[in-house]
């Protein structure tokens, strides 16, 4: 099971606002992302779930972490594995 757990994210801004992230802060912990492995967007057609574009990121220590990013309230999120 997952969940998503608010972070906050530094981000490049090149041609628009919060184009990709390069750092991010996680129980007050930072984390410089080494490489974006992969990226991807979540549309309108459900208004359940409102417009988000995901990052797969590789930080600096190796790890990869899931984020999500809902655009219209600018907010961002990690996924989390629970323990099982």
């Amino acid at each position: 099971m997952r969940d998503l757990v608010e972070i906050r994210v530094e981000c490049y801004a090149g041609y628009k606002a919060d184009e990709y992230p390069v750092r991010f802060y996680w129980d007050n912990i930072g984390f410089e992302i080494e490489e974006i492995v992969d990226r991807w967007f979540q549309g309108e057609q459900n208004p359940e779930f409102p417009p988000a574009t995901y990052f797969k990121v590789c930080t600096t220590d190796k790890k990869t972490y899931i984020l999500k990013h809902i655009i219209k309230q600018d907010r961002w999120f990690i996924l989390k594995k629970e323990k099982v």
